[in-house]
């Protein structure tokens, strides 16, 4: 989808369809010339109701005037979702080309362009790769724009910056939900790292390595080979460097779980629940698309992006439980439960993050079902050892529209995490606070840089958000490029 950004009048672009939004108590500032607009709300057809739509057409074109709800209590987020609604509307309707005209005189604080380009171009997304062309879902059709080809945000002010900036982070999220859309038999480890190579040749600013699994063997990662060795699949291990020019602040560590398939291994996961384990590499994905994103804004920030990228099957040479098996920091593990293997992987590319020289770190995962009962898809869980570190992840997730909670990260979840045969278990006593537990197992493999974990079980996948079709959200994209432009804002 084409998007740009102009100062002229909605009325005045070629767009066929225009979105205005209402505000509770307020007046149209630009009606048509007969007072369609007005008239529509005065009949009780338009509310300024949040979501409410109603649709007329006036001068040759089609108008779609969506509920805002009151001024006081206008966000982001109810900006992204009447986008998302209206875009929804607009497919309905064949809208080819859409302008919005956004709200006047609306708080600093607030991100309008970037909010309606993200809610439009999300909601506009499609996954059709596998679908045979005139096979698409009933009332679909093969276009993944959705149908509108174009998208045009009409302000007072010039947001041109706001609404390029937002349409790369967009297509960032959905390259992410291609990713965690993608069958397993399709997006295996070796093509997650393909994926890397991919970015890196768009951008003079990344390289990318990928190692195999003698290359894994070769570096000591004990943790991650276990994981990897029941499947027939070659592992991946990723890492992308992003190096701009005059770059600023410290270096920042993505670590990403790539598990392409996830059957539980021996500790074999009920058949109902296993179909949809295709996307438990959705912090991987996370972290090599906001890569792509932040090389394409040019941020002046220094990034190391790890991936551990693996399938976890079982047969006769999977891991066991009771297996013991040595990180690459030197830490040994029994493997209590082959179905807690994310934690494994993410072990030994924190501590390679760390070795090639990231500053501050941060992992995104689909890390343990346990997040889901005490947040479920609303929040992310997060988990940090330093305060100012959380802090500035926390205001990059508000920043970005994207839900964290914090955690407590208490010594006594690292004692529930200590082995009987081993200096760590992967799997803490049962009802010992699980999410957290395995925080603590993380922490171990950080170096004493400043860390933070991103739980995302509950939030990558079928959400229900109004911009999220089924399936993958790409969770965290936004907010990892939010929090590299904060750390190259504050040097």
């Amino acid at each position: 989808m084409r998007v740009t950004a102009t100062t002229d009048l909605a009325a005045s672009t070629a767009a066929d369809t225009i979105a205005v939004g209402l505000l509770a108590d307020e007046r149209i500032h630009h009606d048509t010339d007969d007072g369609a607009l007005g008239a529509l709300v005065a009949a009780g057809e338009a509310k300024a109701a949040r979501g409410h739509l109603a649709v007329t057409h006036a001068g040759g074109r089609r108008w779609i005037l969506v509920g805002l709800g009151a001024r006081a209590t206008l966000d982001d987020e109810v900006l992204r979702v009447a986008a998302a609604k209206v875009q929804g509307r607009a497919r309905e309707l064949g809208t080819r080309t859409l302008c919005w005209e956004l709200p006047h005189k609306l708080a600093d604080t607030l991100h309008p362009a970037r909010a309606v380009v993200e809610g439009t171009l999300l909601a506009a997304y499609r996954f059709t790769a596998y679908k045979s062309k005139g096979q698409e879902d009933e009332g679909e059709d093969d276009d993944t724009t959705g149908g509108v080809a174009e998208l045009i945000v009409s302000d007072h002010d010039d947001r041109t910056a706001a609404v390029s900036r937002a349409a790369v982070v967009a297509e960032a999220v959905n390259a992410a939900r291609d990713l965690q859309n993608t069958p397993p038999n399709h997006l295996t480890p070796t093509a997650l790292g393909r994926r890397g190579q991919a970015i890196a040749a768009a951008h003079d600013t990344v390289t990318c390595e990928v190692r195999g699994r003698a290359g894994i063997d070769e570096l000591g990662m004990g943790a991650f080979s276990a994981v990897a060795q029941g499947s027939d699949e070659e592992p991946a291990l990723i890492v992308a460097r992003y190096e701009p020019p005059s770059p600023v602040g410290p270096v920042l560590g993505y670590v990403g779980k790539g598990i392409t398939f996830d059957s539980g291994g021996l500790a074999i996961k009920p058949a109902g629940s296993m179909v949809e384990m295709k996307y438990d590499m959705s912090g991987g994905a996370a972290v090599l698309e906001a890569l792509d994103a932040i090389a394409a804004l040019r941020l002046p920030v220094r990034i190391v992006a790890v991936v551990g990228a693996s399938e976890n099957l079982l047969g006769g040479s999977a891991m066991k439980p009771g297996d013991v098996v040595t990180a690459a920091s030197g830490t040994t593990i029994q493997l209590d439960n082959p179905d807690a293997e994310g934690r494994l992987v993410l072990a030994d590319c924190l501590h390679h993050a760390v070795g090639l020289g990231a500053e501050r770190l941060i992992d995104v995962a689909t890390l343990t079902g346990a997040i889901l009962g005490t947040l479920g898809k609303v929040y992310s869980g997060y988990w940090a050892d330093d305060d100012a570190w959380a802090a500035q992840l926390e205001t990059a997730a508000a920043e970005a529209g994207e839900p964290v909670w914090r955690l407590p990260l208490h010594e006594r979840f690292a004692e529930v995490m200590k082995g009987r045969t081993a200096d760590l278990t992967n799997l803490p006593p049962a009802r010992t606070g699980g999410s957290s537990a395995a925080a603590a197992f993380l922490n171990t493999f950080t170096g004493g840089v400043p860390w933070a974990h991103l739980d995302i079980a509950g939030t990558a996948w079928d959400t229900g958000r109004p911009y999220f079709d089924k399936g993958g959200s790409g969770v965290m994209v936004r907010t990892l490029v939010a929090l590299a432009e904060r750390v190259a804002a504050e040097g």
